[in-house]
């Protein structure tokens, strides 16, 4: 069985690390009921997650040269418009015209890095097509599949960051294991909910909030077509982009782990007029 280092620690008090004082606090803090174990994942879990951590480093090195890109290009005078697929194709025409003023070699230099952009799109393309496959023999990224706003990059991360969702007694549990969940400060008769606690996986909580701005968007292009789309743009107009696609994930987790649980795809009910 593992504990949380971080809820651990505090138990060896002030004294030194050492084998003795890491055994008494490891002791402790077992017998605190409010400290779960940490699960251990399976070798299937952590190659999924393997994928995931690769295809992320790839895509910030990806975004890392295009910025590059764009900054030299923009000290000589020639600005490339918004969108990181437009940036190689207008690179590379830059790079053709012989006519314009790119010093000569800064051009070599420049059709380095588009090759160097090409064959990083084109790693990030083969684990997004492996999490496919792997989407299509798991039942559970089925199911997670049906539910808006969750993509195959989201339902494979879920199930192997997760891994066991029965250890979650309810779908509030599930939000605030996310950090989807809002602080609360409560003393006597006052209780404020302040920001979200932003605990748990960060890359997991992020490709949630990002499917929320996709719901969004897709809301605001059918705004009566579903009940979620209705409430996340009630909520939008109350509180602001940013403040719903983060309540609009807390959401589809919550979703998540009905459909999870109860092991079947995400139904719509619409209430009776």
């Amino acid at each position: 069985m593992l504990l949380p280092p971080h809820l651990v620690r505090p138990y060896r008090g002030r004294h030194k690390k050492t084998d003795r004082t890491d055994a008494k606090a490891l002791l402790e803090a077992d017998r605190n009921e409010e400290i779960q174990p940490v699960p251990i994942k399976t070798v299937e879990q952590r190659s999924v997650t393997a994928l995931h951590r690769l295809r992320s480093a790839w895509m910030e090195t990806r975004t890392a040269r295009l910025n590059c890109v764009r900054g030299l290009l923009r000290e000589h005078g020639h600005f490339i418009p918004l969108g990181a697929k437009k940036v190689v194709p207008k690179v590379l025409e830059l790079i053709a015209d012989a006519e314009n003023d790119l010093p000569d070699p800064m051009r070599l230099a420049l059709g380095e890095a588009c090759e160097e952009i090409r064959d990083l799109e084109r790693r990030c393309a083969g684990v997004c097509k492996q999490l496919e496959a792997l989407a299509s023999t798991t039942p559970a990224v089925a199911h997670l599949l049906s539910v808006p706003g969750i993509g195959p990059l989201t339902a494979t991360a879920m199930v192997a960051y997760v891994g066991d969702i029965s250890r979650f007694p309810s779908a509030r549990h599930f939000g605030s294991y996310l950090g989807l969940t809002p602080r609360v400060h409560a003393t006597g008769q006052r209780r404020r909910l302040g920001h979200v606690s932003k605990q748990g996986d960060e890359y997991l909580r992020w490709l949630l909030i990002h499917g929320a701005r996709s719901c969004l968007l897709a809301a605001k292009r059918a705004p009566n077509s579903k009940p979620l789309y209705t409430w996340a743009l009630e909520v939008e107009k109350r509180r602001g982009h940013n403040r719903a696609a983060v309540a609009l994930a807390n959401k589809i987790a919550r979703i998540a782990w009905t459909v999870w649980k109860e092991d079947r795809d995400f139904t719509l009910v619409r209430q009776a007029a």
